[in-house]
């Protein structure tokens, strides 16, 4: 009888026992995630309100902005959709992002896809709402929210050293309900 089956069979249980003791704890993992969106809850929801746009020589444009968001993976993820509806009700803009927390770093991450463009932005999750961050070399713009209540109000601003923030964007929704998007109409087994 050869030894070499019997030698790959330890071998493999070795190795294989070897690899599991380095695989992360699944479960432990999505607890902390799970966790870490618990301050975005007030978030879910579908939210409509006006979103004013402030342009160069002072005018205002003012449009129709509509939110979704929900949790997915089980709650480890925030999904969000914005979109921006002109008076004749056609969309003019459409966003699609996703906050999920990096257990390894203690970080959030943000991923937005808007107009051709995607990037990860700073997130930074707060006890009645968050801000995110896109940083262009010396200018940042700063996207600062306060959700609670039934109210989403949010102030993006153009800051640069040295200059005072210039206000670019003022939102401010109300949840007009709940929704079961993105986990609903999930494709069953059979």
């Amino acid at each position: 009888m050869s030894l070499r089956p019997i030698a790959t069979l330890l071998l493999g249980l070795v190795l294989g026992g070897a690899a599991a003791a380095q695989q992360p704890d699944t479960a432990a993992l999505l607890a902390r995630q799970r966790e870490a969106m618990q301050p975005l809850a007030a978030m879910d929801g579908t939210w409509r309100g006006s979103l004013k746009l402030f342009q160069p020589g002072g005018a205002v444009r003012e449009l129709v902005q509509t939110e979704r968001v929900g949790p997915m993976l089980d709650g480890s993820i925030k999904v969000i959709e914005g979109r921006s509806y002109g008076a004749e009700g056609r969309t003019e803009f459409n966003a699609f992002a996703i906050v999920s927390f990096d257990v390894a770093s203690a970080r959030y991450q943000f991923r937005s896809h808007a107009l051709g463009h995607a990037g990860d932005f700073d997130f930074e999750a707060r006890p009645d709402g968050f801000v995110w961050r896109v940083v262009m070399g010396p200018v940042t713009i700063r996207h600062a929210a306060v959700v609670k209540d039934g109210r989403w109000d949010e102030v993006t601003e153009r800051l640069a050293e040295g200059q005072p923030p210039v206000k670019l964007v003022e939102l401010s929704l109300r949840r007009i309900g709940d929704t079961d998007w993105p986990a609903a109409g999930a494709v069953a087994p059979r």
